[in-house]
């Protein structure tokens, strides 16, 4: 989207130019499912569908908020000394999250702004539109105030909106991607120490292609929270007798010495996707920066077959496009990404069998869920920022 087009929709709806423009990216994460709050590692990347906005100064203490996913609700007026999660105020929400904890920290906020955000991120798609919204307002006020303030801890301070204002118990990879990454890298992300490194993403002659269910899919609703609280109660049986803070501290050989604690069947296979996942990250890691995309895309497919049969997060509409995906000439890996429970799929592609690809997919989808799915070609890009 140019700044000229983002100037006059801006206009359009606030009778006066903006004076900031912004851009936050949605991510992707090639591998490592459901590990970031079991203490293990993640490898995201930001991509170019992202979240727009345009900001003016006001001179009270409101915030006036737009967005055109939202075009229905309208401008949603949000006063910076009442700061409280109300449902109606929806996607709003996440900006007061954002103002609250930057007030907690010391920030001198001294003026409301108009704020007008458009994107290209389909919503509850599982490309991380909330972690994106986030990291927007959090660089629009940093820039706006002119705040002492790291992406890094805007990273926290989303994180903790998600956790504490809008009562989601996710981890921390999604706003780490959407703040810190680096185009054509991903990131190997320890979610258990923060160590991270820039991985270059060399895909050879192959692209990522994100295959959209079209199935919305709420974090809040899902089983999401469930999940979490069954590899919690895994991590307490297994401490019966392991010295360990997290899931992600184990192997799976030590997982597999000890999964006589695990007090039922169904925390042994939650168990084991966590660890698992993790030793597959770290396997794929290896796989990318020695050129071997094959094993690279076998680990990717094995992800997916934990997360349907250990984890059970996928659910009819994902494993439909990503069982086509496989079938399919040219393809690497596919698997689920995200939180599951509908959301997006993505598949290495050889750049040759794209659209044969998308056609044979879509035809199978269609025909098996009654309604088509989407498809886009996910390009790596920088972290949120001010658009110069």
């Amino acid at each position: 989207m140019q700044k000229e087009e983002l100037k006059d929709k801006f206009t359009e709806i606030y009778h006066e130019n903006p004076k900031g423009y912004y851009f936050s990216p949605g991510r992707i994460n090639l591998i490592g499912e459901h590990t970031d709050y079991n203490g293990g590692h993640v490898f995201p990347c930001a991509i170019t569908l992202g979240i727009y906005g345009a900001v003016s100064a006001r001179a009270d203490q409101t915030f006036r908020l737009y967005s055109t996913s939202f075009a229905e609700l309208g401008i949603i007026d949000v006063d910076l000394n009442d700061l409280h999660f109300v449902k109606e105020d929806s996607w709003t929400n996440y900006a007061k999250g954002m103002l609250h904890f930057l007030l907690a920290k010391g920030a001198q906020i001294t003026h409301g702004l108009n704020i007008y955000i458009d994107g290209n991120i389909p919503d509850g798609a599982g490309l991380s539109s909330s972690a994106a919204l986030e990291m927007l307002i959090g660089v629009i006020l940093k820039d706006q105030f002119n705040l002492d303030f790291s992406a890094f801890d805007l990273v926290k301070m989303g994180v903790s909106t998600e956790n504490d204002f809008i009562g989601v118990n996710s981890g921390i990879m999604d706003q780490f991607a959407v703040a810190m990454s680096k185009q054509n890298h991903a990131i190997l992300l320890d979610t258990n120490t923060l160590d991270y490194s820039m991985v270059p993403l060399n895909l050879q002659d192959n692209v990522i292609v994100i295959m959209n269910t079209n199935k919305r899919r709420e974090l809040a609703d899902s089983k999401y929270n469930e999940r979490r609280s069954e590899c919690e109660q895994a991590l307490h049986d297994l401490q019966k007798e392991l010295n360990i803070n997290s899931l992600g501290e184990l192997d799976s050989r030590t997982l597999d010495q000890y999964s006589s604690l695990l007090s039922s069947e169904t925390l042994l296979k939650r168990a084991r996707h966590a660890v698992w996942e993790n030793e597959r990250t770290l396997y794929a890691e290896q796989a990318l920066q020695k050129g071997d995309l094959a094993e690279f895309g076998r680990l990717i497919n094995a992800s997916h077959v934990s997360l349907e049969n250990d984890y059970e997060v996928t659910g009819k509409e994902l494993d439909t496009l990503v069982h086509t995906a496989w079938q399919q000439p040219g393809v690497l890996g596919a698997r689920m990404t995200g939180a599951g429970f509908g959301g997006c799929a993505i598949a290495l592609v050889n750049k040759k069998d794209v659209e044969a690809f998308k056609q044979s997919v879509g035809t199978v989808y269609e025909q098996v869920i009654g309604y088509a799915p989407s498809f886009y070609l996910a390009e790596t890009a920088d972290g949120a920022k001010v658009l110069k």
